[in-house]
């Protein structure tokens, strides 16, 4: 007899919706780093399942998403490209040089266009994840292209121009709304299409790759990251009718003027664009009264002139058009955001910064970092220029504002600008007001630099530098009062009568908080008398003498500490009938409090350490 086959037992549970990272590599037929490369790429990550079947020491991934990997075309290309370097590995050791350039010339390629759509349905879902592809392109757009490294050049080529791409639509947009200068870099945060993007730039020195990160985990991120980005810029150029990619000129990019460049041929777009727009509409123009006047009788003289005219314009603009761009103006750098129409679509926010530096000319020294002023100033609608054979306008220019400087002296000065250091800028595009220039002059240390990523109010400390900020943005709304010899207006008549309301409120919500103190504190000793075993007539001798100062003491607790009446922390009854799982989320609530109250109490250290150092140095002067 035939020995009966056993059953296989069907898997379940967890067995059944999880498998290790070896399994997966088993049945995928590829090795541990073209399974990462595919993860990465793919946006598969390991999962955590409740029991872990097979010991807690293995990574384990879902079923499903192994599954989608089998599928994925990636898969054939990199066998293929496995098979063409073992080919080409094979000729060179025969020497035939001839099948090595005919198999070179051949190498298969391959696409990451599919997975961008895969992974982002719509444009709004690759807006929101567009803060890390920013970050590392933006640094590896500053990385050595040294065989060493492993890095190839046209990776930090192609970083570099994606993220000038970003900056150039950042700032045509004025969609830039905070910055922050740290020690890791420069923080920036744009508003497009309603989403808040923040990245991260290095600082322009030299980067050092250190050796316990893993160059090539990081060179998938990027490759994916570039097509993202690329995806994403084409949108924006093409959103505001610009032809993508920009050209960059030549000149300007060898002077490491990138995002100026930029800039000049978005602003030559823009403008030709319009031209094209108006010259078109002029022939769609003629076009209608020519068969308006072959319907209508030929006496229509008012017609004839007016098409006349329009020919005689529309002769002038293509003689403008045909003249070559001459040295003296410079379209898309000096003129753009007066040519433009202002956009109906705008935000309050958004026509703002723009204003902001409207009407400043700036100079940006040498030592400065110039394509992080650059971004900024023409982002909030000022014009810049920079020492150099192609820049817009010299040092000599009457009309310059402002010239940024980080130096202790400067040799030459003109009168009729202002010499400020980099962080003015900062400061004024985060609080969108021009600050006073006293405080960042040449030779004096300017005021801390406040993050606009941090809610001073909720982190329970505010420092002394942003309460003069707060003033300052409230003089520039109007929302001070006068001063004692300009009583007597609507405004101030209205904001009095707005305090004496909220006065009265908060009197009456203090008086009920009063009232409640006091019926808990006799329930609570009442209370305390019946446990005791105090009999009811004895505690009607005592309640006569403690009737009259009862009242006061309760008041004066109230009184003194009133912020604490709603927010009076449990007693030991009810902490002890809680629930384990809330005590312990209670006392991890509480050491979150001690810890943001010990930082509150250094902060205030450190601020009366420095007031006592100054002191002392105005003592000793």
């Amino acid at each position: 007899m035939a020995k009966e086959r056993k059953k296989l037992k069907k898997k379940e549970g967890n067995a059944a919706k999880y498998t290790t990272r070896n399994k997966a590599l088993n049945r995928l037929q590829i090795k541990l780093p073209e399974f990462r490369r595919l993860c990465i790429l793919k946006g598969i990550h390991p999962r955590e399942p409740k029991k872990k079947f097979e010991g807690s020491h293995k990574t384990y991934y879902h079923v499903k998403d192994i599954n989608f990997l089998a599928h994925e075309p990636l898969l054939e290309t990199g066998r293929a490209l496995k098979v063409y370097k073992k080919k080409i590995k094979k000729a060179q050791a025969k020497k035939n040089w001839s099948l090595v350039t005919r198999l070179e010339a051949n190498k298969p390629s391959y696409s990451l266009d599919h997975l961008v759509k895969e992974r982002y349905p719509s444009f709004i879902d690759a807006l929101r994840d567009l803060d890390d592809p920013l970050t590392m392109l933006h640094l590896f757009a500053t990385f050595p292209a040294e065989a060493s490294y492993k890095i190839p050049a046209e990776t930090v080529n192609n970083c570099r121009r994606l993220s000038l791409e970003w900056q150039a639509y950042v700032a045509r947009t004025h969609c830039l709304r905070k910055t922050f200068i740290s020690v890791k870099g420069i923080y920036y945060q744009a508003d497009v299409a309603g989403q808040k993007i923040t990245w991260l730039t290095p600082h322009v020195l030299s980067q050092v790759v250190p050796n316990d990160i893993d160059i090539r985990v990081m060179l998938t991120f990027v490759e994916f990251y570039e097509t993202l980005v690329g995806f994403v810029n084409f949108k924006l150029y093409h959103s505001l009718g610009l032809k993508y990619p920009p050209i960059l000129d030549s000149k300007l990019e060898a002077e490491a003027a990138e995002l100026y460049a930029v800039m000049r041929d978005l602003g030559k777009e823009a403008h030709e664009a319009s031209e094209k727009e108006k010259d078109s509409n002029d022939f769609n123009s003629l076009s209608d009264t020519d068969t308006n006047h072959a319907q209508e009788p030929v006496n229509t003289e008012s017609r004839l002139a007016e098409s006349r005219a329009r020919l005689a314009s529309l002769q002038d603009r293509l003689s403008k058009m045909a003249k070559p761009e001459g040295n003296e103006k410079l379209l898309g750098v000096t003129d753009d955001d007066e040519n433009m129409e202002e956009d109906e679509n705008e935000d309050d926010d958004t026509r703002q910064c723009k204003a902001l530096f409207k009407d400043l000319k700036f100079f940006l020294g040498r030592e400065v970092p110039r394509e992080s002023l650059l971004l900024l100033i023409r982002a909030f609608g000022g014009v810049a220029s920079w020492a150099g054979d192609n820049a817009p306008f010299e040092e000599s220019d009457e009309d310059i504002t402002h010239q940024i400087v980080d130096r202790p002296t400067q040799g030459h000065i003109f009168l009729s600008r202002e010499y400020v250091q980099p962080q003015w800028v900062y400061d004024c595009v985060n609080n969108r007001l021009l600050l006073p220039t006293i405080d960042y002059l040449l030779g004096r240390v300017p005021p801390p630099h406040l993050s606009p990523f941090v809610d001073n109010e909720k982190e329970g400390y505010v420092p002394e530098y942003a309460e003069t900020l707060k003033r300052l943005q409230t003089a520039k709304e109007g929302k001070v009062l006068p001063l004692p010899g300009e009583e007597g207006s609507k405004d101030t008549e209205q904001f009095l009568e707005s305090v004496v309301a909220n006065r009265t409120e908060s009197m009456e919500e203090l008086r009920k908080t009063q009232k409640q103190a006091i019926l808990e504190k006799t329930y609570q000793e009442e209370l305390t008398k019946e446990i005791a075993g105090i009999p009811f007539s004895g505690s009607i001798q005592t309640m006569d003498r403690d009737e009259v100062d009862g009242e006061h003491v309760v008041e004066k607790e109230a009184y003194s500490h009133p912020e604490t009446m709603d927010e009076e922390p449990p007693s030991a009854i009810a902490k002890a009938m809680m629930p384990r799982k809330a005590r312990k989320l209670y006392a991890a609530m509480q050491i979150g409090k001690q810890k943001k109250q010990a930082e509150i109490d250094l902060l205030k250290e450190r601020k009366r350490k420095s007031e006592r150092k100054q002191n002392k140095k105005v003592g000793e002067i």
